[in-house]
């Protein structure tokens, strides 16, 4: 019924936001060139990688490194607001990669460094739209998007979605969250590494304390005496 509904509604909203998609295709191409649409793999259901679209929203690295905050050009920063460089993920939904709501798809690098527990946001397609974006998006942090995801999962139904369409309309009349403080969003945390392991060489025996020498007798007085 889900697998329906996203291609039902993904197919209609693709043909309803079709000039507007091709609109925002041309802005990009006219005033940062190609490539238009942004690549990028991620983790989907059970953290099988595909690949998802966005429109291009930055210019290519002038150096290794460089803040993805200074690279964010003027029209995508427009676009990042309103939600419309997520619009080629409709394809995605068509493609059954995605669903229309459900946890956001994650970079792999971060899913091996989830626990147990937090693998459990894998068990489902990730969404366009969910609870945790609905919630406070890039201002929470990572750990606080997961447990928002997790509770959805477990509390998932078609009313829930429905409050969630209606949350996202309204976030997108009144953009919230789209960055983190400063305007850079919150990396995933990485868990301290392990203690190294103890030593499987014996100990080093104690320091054997040098010999102890007798001390000398004490000389024999010298009487004194006339011949």
């Amino acid at each position: 019924m889900r697998r329906t509904v996203d291609v039902v509604v993904g197919a209609l909203a693709g043909l309803l936001l079709a000039p507007v998609a091709g609109v925002v295709a041309l802005a990009i191409r006219l005033r940062h060139g190609p490539p238009v649409l942004f690549r990028q793999v991620r983790a989907g259901r059970h953290g099988e990688p595909f690949t998802i679209l966005k429109f291009r929203t930055m210019r290519p690295e002038r150096f290794p490194g460089q803040p993805d905050a200074d690279r964010l050009t003027a029209l995508g920063r427009r676009l990042r607001s309103t939600s419309l460089d997520e619009l080629p993920q409709l394809w995605n939904v068509l493609r059954g990669e995605m669903s229309l709501i459900g946890p956001r798809p994650t970079l792999p690098e971060q899913v091996v460094h989830y626990s147990a527990r937090q693998r459990g946001r894998l068990a489902v397609r990730p969404g366009l739209t969910g609870w945790a974006q609905v919630r406070g998006r890039n201002a929470l942090s990572w750990p606080e998007r997961i447990e928002l995801d997790l509770w959805y999962l477990a509390n998932r139904s078609l009313l829930l979605d429905l409050r969630i369409v209606a949350l996202t309309a309204a976030r997108l009349l009144r953009p919230t969250g789209v960055t983190g403080a400063g305007g850079v969003n919150p990396g995933f945390p990485h868990p301290a590494p392990p203690p190294a392991p103890p030593s499987l060489s014996p100990p080093a025996p104690p320091p054997v304390p040098p010999p102890r020498t007798a001390a000398p007798p004490p000389p024999h007085p010298v009487r004194g005496g006339t011949p």
